[in-house]
């Protein structure tokens, strides 16, 4: 079931609509998908949530995200499956890929697949956090 956070406004809101930036967490692992939501959510960020590629595909067509974090493996769609789908409805969206797979194949299969920047697991909340902010400009 996905999950949804309320609109924040502050730090980083869009001054057109007062709307705090709107990511997008996809994560089977529910220890890290919970864990990078409540991060971002305490920094001021709004949520969308879930647990598979599919709802993580329906959740970007039924809300204005603003950047997206995917796990590569996850049921149904992958990560690099939602990442390409993404990335041809959107091709300014930013896209973070979220995974343990560390060797240079994956990491090229993650940017062929349209992702912006590539986070290995283990990873620190905070340089995830650093690197959303990075991508939205927010810095």
């Amino acid at each position: 079931m996905p999950l949804v956070s309320p609109p924040l406004d502050g730090p980083g809101a869009d001054p057109n609509t007062g709307l705090a930036p709107l990511v997008l967490i996809a994560d089977d692992d529910v220890d890290i998908l919970n864990l990078v939501r409540v991060r971002l959510e305490r920094s001021g960020f709004r949520v969308v949530a879930t647990y598979s590629g599919d709802d993580a595909l329906r959740l970007a067509g039924e809300h204005e995200i603003d950047v997206a974090v995917l796990d590569v493996m996850m049921p149904g769609l992958t990560g690099l499956e939602v990442a390409e789908a993404l990335r041809r409805d959107q091709p300014a969206l930013p896209i973070v890929l979220l995974t343990a797979r560390t060797a240079e194949a994956d990491l090229l299969a993650g940017l062929a697949a349209g992702a912006t920047a590539y986070v290995t697991k283990p990873f620190s909340p905070q340089e995830l956090e650093m690197r959303i902010t990075e991508l939205l400009g927010r810095v």
